[in-house]
């Protein structure tokens, strides 16, 4: 008797153990960089090359990785249930480059070594993010650049300037959120390479 009590309560330490030990919540992973940045910037077959390196893309600490960063007032959280399938700054960077080469530009990212007289990108994201105005709210995916541009010659810098894009995601759901950083990726990619035309363009003329 004292032995059937003792299986049957063994069998119940390891039933419970199971149950500790059972799968966690299934996490979606997704993607973004899908949407074409391409929107046209005037460049035409008469516009010189302007070569540029773009450094390693930057992005802050919170939203860094393959978390979904959300943002109320002040309060951050990450978005259970959600990962994106690479590093943010890693899908944001393939974007970028992505758009400079379907852009149509005078811009020429350069893969090698660079000439002096080249100019050097700087693309510091200081915000990327659901952002919410309250709690259970329709969120945007925010996008905040820094952006600033360098001669190689001298180190110094030519222009700095500031990009904000914000897309609603239209509903609170996960795949409605990651649609909405698709098309806010695209549009501060556009714009970047816009950008980075122009006034790598003008500081060619300087």
């Amino acid at each position: 008797m004292i032995r059937s009590t003792f299986m049957i309560a063994a069998a119940s330490v390891a039933l419970s153990g199971c149950a500790l030990l059972s799968s966690p919540d299934p996490v979606q992973l997704y993607r973004f960089g899908g949407a074409s940045a391409y929107a046209g910037t005037g460049a035409t077959s008469a516009c010189p090359d302007v070569h540029v390196a773009m450094r390693r893309v930057d992005f802050p600490e919170a939203a860094r990785g393959d978390r979904l960063l959300a943002v109320t007032g002040a309060e951050a959280a990450y978005i259970k249930g959600a990962r994106w399938v690479s590093p943010a700054e890693t899908l944001f960077e393939e974007a970028l480059r992505n758009a400079f080469l379907d852009g149509g530009t005078c811009t020429v990212l350069s893969s090698g070594p660079l000439s002096r007289d080249g100019l050097m990108l700087s693309v510091d994201v200081r915000r990327f993010e659901a952002a919410y105005a309250a709690p259970g709210a329709v969120p945007d995916a925010n996008i905040v650049v820094l952006l600033r541009l360098f001669r190689m010659s001298d180190r110094s810098l030519v222009v700095e300037d500031r990009i904000t894009v914000r897309e609603s995601a239209g509903e609170n759901r996960q795949s409605a959120i990651v649609a909405a950083f698709d098309r806010a990726t695209a549009e501060a990619s556009r714009q970047i390479v816009l950008w980075t035309d122009q006034q790598g363009f003008q500081a060619t003329r300087d």
